[in-house]
């Protein structure tokens, strides 16, 4: 009895620990290619012939499009919070207009196997989920 209280008990915390220890740094260090997403409740995948990288410091992020035998093109930066759960990204920089930029973004944030999911509401009012999987 008391051996199957305590792997109960084991389970639960360790379970517990999982489900909290997802992402209890607070930064997104790294680089990410977009994997492709939802947006409005439609899939859409990773573009072709180009790709769609992200650059997370410990405070900030840059965003990339690469095609190969053109230049690298810088086309968005900001800045981003963790909270819990949370992703809050501020973009200070875009190459394109943007109903985006400069207003605080909250998405839910889950990582599962290497890749970091993005789940919110842009000020356009599109509901987005993002994936992006984590390349270093």
């Amino acid at each position: 009895m008391i051996k199957a209280f305590t792997l109960i008990s084991l389970f639960v915390v360790s379970f517990g620990y999982c489900a909290f220890a997802q992402h209890t740094e607070n930064t997104l260090k790294g680089d990410y290619i977009f994997q492709g997403g939802l947006y409005n409740g439609k899939p859409d995948g990773p573009p072709k012939g180009y790709t769609l990288k992200r650059t997370y410091t410990d405070k900030g992020f840059t965003a990339y499009a690469s095609e190969k035998g053109y230049k690298t093109e810088k086309y968005e930066a900001g800045t981003y919070v963790l909270k819990a759960d949370s992703c809050l990204e501020t973009q200070t920089f875009s190459s394109r207009p943007t109903q985006a930029l400069n207003k605080t973004i909250h998405y839910a944030l889950k990582i599962e196997k290497g890749e970091l999911i993005l789940s919110g509401k842009l000020p356009s009012g599109m509901v987005v989920e993002e994936h992006w999987k984590k390349i270093k």
